[in-house]
């Protein structure tokens, strides 16, 4: 079972000794053209998430990162995933230049169709073809998570912690093994960036 950070009482570190730590931080990105609110309130998030992270580190410092949209490695991945959200991405190199390994989690062939089948969905017009268009949608969706989840779990070692950074509606679908102790960092910031898009959209 998954517990949120503002709720761990913070145990013994030794209690976690030998097993496999798991720090999910929902993936907010940066809007474009957003309004100055919004702004500050990303901002906020990001930096909350960051010192998180370090609390949460004492039940094991992160020595794997797994982030959504690295389908490949290196520096040329790393900056185009910087364009996307530079806030992500200043954790990422933190914790990389203290010695953790960033690995790709997608498949470059599934992430494509996903997102291909995704935008489909936002300019279909009639049921009929929303509801074929949706059943490739899902049918990646899936492929997707299933991939995820296999490239996390076979590379996470016993004893080590991970940082997966991803969208929460897609983090919610990744049901890991029970031997993986899951910790959601959801500062107080995020309650308020969901009720500012479900305001404005």
């Amino acid at each position: 079972m998954a517990a949120e950070l503002g709720q761990i009482q913070k145990p013994a570190a030794g209690s976690f000794e030998g097993k496999r730590k798991l720090y999910c931080v929902a993936n907010v990105y940066p809007l474009k053209g957003a309004p100055d609110d919004y702004i500050t309130l990303f901002e906020k998030y990001w930096n909350e998430v960051a010192r998180q992270i370090v609390r949460l580190e004492f039940a094991g410092t992160v020595k794997k990162i797994f982030c959504e949209s690295f389908f490949e490695s290196g520096d040329d991945a790393f900056k185009a995933f910087e364009k996307l959200n530079e806030k992500a991405s200043d954790i990422i190199k933190e914790r990389t230049e203290a010695g953790a390994l960033l690995l790709p989690i997608e498949h470059e062939d599934i992430l494509g169709q996903y997102v291909d089948w995704a935008n489909c969905l936002s300019v279909v017009r009639t049921k009929e073809a929303f509801d074929k268009i949706y059943e490739y949608y899902a049918d990646f969706s899936e492929r997707r998570l299933k991939y995820i989840k296999n490239i996390i779990e076979s590379n996470l070692s016993e004893g080590e912690a991970g940082l997966l950074i991803i969208r929460d509606e897609d983090r919610v679908r990744l049901q890991f093994s029970n031997d993986m102790e899951i910790f959601l960092v959801t500062p107080p910031s995020y309650d308020d960036i969901i009720k500012w898009l479900r305001k404005t959209t």
